[in-house]
């Protein structure tokens, strides 16, 4: 696999909504006719550091074939832009194709999830990739999914906590049982519709899925090249970072800690 490819557009209108997270991403048309959830530059050192690891998300998240929206390095022209949103002129934004006919799970949603083996196995290979990438952004009370109902894909959204959260300077830490979707009422839920022999055949299987996806991801290491140079991102910080995921110690010690976690929270091994 080679790494995935990373679209160049520029906004064509202007900012139509301003969603009113922390972010406080905005929604962009594109010069590819469609809409796009554009993260920005702030004046702000960390912001950099949460647009790289959106980057980083993004790109290990398709080797690991999950489903998650395209990205895009989104040029928002300066006449373009709300006047109440506060950004670095001149310095790209990160932007996500906004997905049509999904539903965003929450704690009101997510009964809405067909319960199966197969979303069981989407749902377990999303909280292994957090326990490897070491995603402290989607917790039991923050999925960060969406779900299409038509075709029973749940989506994987939102990296800017991947990495322990931003700026690397310490190495990585293995998350806690609290920190994962596996403690999340979907998760819950779509247990309790499978048997324990269901869920222990899933994870056999995502064992060895785990250590193909690992092989797919270092293939996407280069993703410094398309690392926009305005971020003033170190790229020596952001490469020994991404070494550290390929260490055969956090490799076998995140398996070991999601397994853990996963008896902590279901009938696995029970």
């Amino acid at each position: 696999m080679l790494v995935m490819s990373i679209s160049y557009l520029h906004s064509i209108q202007d900012v139509s909504f301003v969603y009113e997270t922390g972010d406080r991403p905005v929604l962009v048309l594109c010069s590819d006719m469609q809409q796009y959830i554009c993260k920005y530059m702030r004046p702000n050192s960390t912001i950099a550091y949460k647009l790289a690891c959106e980057l980083i998300g993004a790109q290990m998240a398709d080797a690991w074939n999950l489903n998650t929206p395209p990205v895009a390095i989104v040029n928002i022209k300066p006449n373009h832009w709300n006047n109440s949103v506060s950004h670095s002129i001149g310095a790209p934004a990160i932007g996500f194709r906004k997905m049509e006919n999904v539903l965003d799970v929450a704690s009101t949603t997510y009964k809405q999830v067909t319960p199966n083996k197969d979303t069981l196995y989407q749902l377990l290979k999303i909280a292994l990739f957090d326990f490897w990438i070491a995603n402290e952004d989607r917790t039991c009370n923050n999925a960060n999914l969406l779900y299409n109902v038509e075709t029973e894909q749940i989506i994987s959204i939102d990296y800017g906590g991947v990495l322990n959260n931003v700026l690397f300077d310490n190495p990585l830490s293995q998350l806690t049982e609290t920190d994962s979707i596996l403690c999340a009422d979907i998760f819950a839920h779509i247990c309790k519709a499978v048997s324990p022999k269901t869920l222990f055949q899933n994870v056999q299987l995502l064992e060895k899925d785990y250590y193909k996806c690992i092989g797919r991801g270092k293939k996407q290491k280069a993703v410094l090249q398309t690392m926009p140079k305005e971020w003033s991102v170190s790229a020596d910080k952001v490469a020994l970072k991404i070494d550290e995921l390929f260490a055969t110690q956090w490799i076998e010690e995140t398996w070991q800690n999601f397994v853990e976690c996963l008896m902590s929270n279901s009938n696995y091994g029970k």
